[in-house]
């Protein structure tokens, strides 16, 4: 099993969401969170906003769906064809171990 976490811009996630839920992919956690990437945030006039409001999402996939997932996320997240800064970024890293609460039942 792999996380998949994405960050991105909060005008995205709902359009991100239903691409997901599309794909089959329901379960998804939805944090809202802020902060910057390599543009450190937005200049206007004197001020400096560097922490940005973003959306992190977070679910949970089997290895083999890793990369449909990945792409499903990144087409839905990209702002326009060629995307531009601030779209966002996702991380995958794996997961050894989950379980259900509900059932007290370890996950494959």
């Amino acid at each position: 099993m792999l996380m998949i976490k994405a960050i991105v811009r909060p005008d995205k996630s709902s359009a991100i969401l239903k691409s997901l839920f599309d794909a089959g992919y329901v379960a998804v956690t939805k944090t809202p969170v802020v902060g910057r990437g390599k543009q450190r945030g937005i200049k206007i006039g004197d001020v400096t906003y560097d922490e940005l409001p973003k959306e992190m999402l977070m679910m949970v996939v089997k290895d083999e769906d890793k990369d449909f997932a990945v792409n499903t996320l990144m087409e839905a997240a990209r702002t326009g064809s060629k995307g531009a800064f601030g779209d966002g970024k996702i991380f995958v890293s794996p997961v050894d171990e989950a379980y259900t609460i509900s059932r007290g039942t370890k996950e494959l």
